[in-house]
């Protein structure tokens, strides 16, 4: 108890800081759907601005409204003050779970699947075999790529199916290119893969794609068998146990010593490593701290990582041409507000001579996943993100690209819902195009 009301005090501090300016309704998706003044940043600072005699008074209320929010970032990073909200959130999170207890089945799911890889690959691997029970196949591959599940009350929703082979399960030793000859020369670089969650079981496609441009860069990549989820998804649930857990696994893997760089393809968890680790891990062994802001210090974006370290540049051949298909982007939340990377990407698809790049309306604004917010609020996700799919539909693109596994599943529900055959890819698949036809 004596700890909780320790992290308690020091939300309040916090809380404090927020001027009550407003900014953040302008920008707050969930906001911006409901014009409810709880569900935007300033509302639930307010609320917790009497944080202690609100847990005790009615924690239930509390939770339910923190709950509602999809942790983007657009509130943070538009705040005139440079109030860290997501952290305030996550922090606030983890107090009402200790406060209240986690549901049973949601602390067997954090504590004993997710915590352990071994655990977690066989309950996937059941669940893949057996997915066809409960997900039709998409009518119009590879646009979407994904099917409707057949279970009420869920049924207008789109999933992309589990792999049947996790990438975890590939070969990953892999020809530079086919021409060897045509190969860039050695870097000298040496990488770690952190493949995250969905890359691996979703979408082993474009880790394979990274993988293979890496490789045609003449990087060296170790890729850790053993490495687990980075987190994020029990933090924002409040089961901070289980996020410290995870993140010590991470660190048996990958020794920053060993390393140049730490790369992922997936933009939350470039950010969570970089921004939530070091930020969670402050009250840990000063050895731990030191290991966590050290890993994070060398954690790159794989888009950044192409085009600032390898120097991935447009050429003439790679320009825009009115006779190529067009290719638009969105900007992952946590790559653009968190990591401030929007650059790199476009750079990239630049460089992809297949496509024309045509720029979207609020190309930044959020798209509504939110990870376990899409499953809690699904009339609010799939509200913001018709949005998103509008503005792609607006381009004329047949390929969206976006840097964030979990964006990509849902732009593939929002343009499978509204009928538009349109591709849904990572900007390095479209990069990896340039030099092999087949990924």
């Amino acid at each position: 108890m004596a700890r909780l009301i320790q992290v308690m005090k020091t939300l309040q501090q916090q809380v404090a800081q927020c001027s009550r300016c407003g900014i953040c309704q302008s920008v707050c998706p969930v906001y911006q759907l409901t014009c409810n003044e709880s569900d935007v940043a300033r509302g639930k600072l307010m609320l917790l601005d009497g944080l202690m005699r609100s847990f005790f008074d009615d924690p239930e209320g509390v939770r339910q409204r923190l709950d509602r929010c999809l942790l983007c970032g657009s509130c943070a990073a538009n705040c005139p003050r440079g109030v860290n909200v997501v952290e305030i959130f996550l922090n606030a999170r983890v107090v009402i779970a200790a406060y209240r207890n986690m549901p049973v089945v949601k602390r067997l799911i954090f504590r004993k699947v997710l915590s352990s890889p071994v655990l977690m690959d066989q309950v996937l691997s059941f669940a893949a075999r057996w997915q066809g029970l409960f997900l039709r196949k998409a009518p119009q591959p590879p646009a979407a790529s994904c099917g409707a599940l057949m279970t009420m009350p869920f049924s207008s929703r789109h999933l992309p199916s589990l792999a049947p082979v996790p990438f975890h399960r590939m070969g990953k030793t892999l020809n530079p290119a086919k021409n060897p000859s045509a190969a860039a020369p050695d870097t000298g670089v040496r990488v770690a893969f952190f493949t995250g969650c969905l890359l691996d079981r979703v979408y082993p496609r474009v880790a394979m794609a990274i993988m293979r441009v890496l490789a045609f860069h003449q990087v060296a990549v170790v890729v850790p068998e053993s490495q687990a989820c980075c987190g994020i998804p029990a933090l924002a649930a409040g089961d901070q146990t289980t996020f410290n857990h995870l993140v010590a696994l991470n660190l048996k893997c990958f020794d920053p010593q060993s390393i140049d760089y730490l790369v992922t393809g997936c933009a939350t968890c470039t950010a969570t490593i970089k921004k939530i680790w070091p930020a969670m891990a402050a009250r840990q062994p000063a050895s731990q701290y030191a290991a966590v802001c050290c890993l994070a210090e060398k954690t790159l974006d794989i888009h950044q990582f192409l085009v600032d370290v390898i120097g991935v540049r447009a050429t003439a051949e790679s320009g825009e041409s009115r006779s190529k298909p067009i290719v638009t982007w969105h900007d992952p939340c946590h790559l653009k507000k968190t990591l401030n990377i929007a650059a790199a990407p476009r750079q990239l698809l630049r460089a992809s001579s297949g496509y024309t790049f045509v720029e979207m309306p609020d190309a930044d604004a959020c798209c509504g996943m939110g990870g376990s917010f899409n499953l809690m609020h699904y009339g609010l996700s799939a509200g913001i993100g018709k949005k998103k799919a509008d503005n792609v539909i607006k381009t004329g693109a047949s390929v969206v690209a976006t840097g964030c596994p979990a964006c990509m599943m849902q732009l593939s529900d929002m343009l499978q819902a509204a009928g538009k055959n349109i591709r849904v890819a990572h900007a390095v698949e479209l990069y990896a195009e340039k030099y092999f036809k087949v990924i």
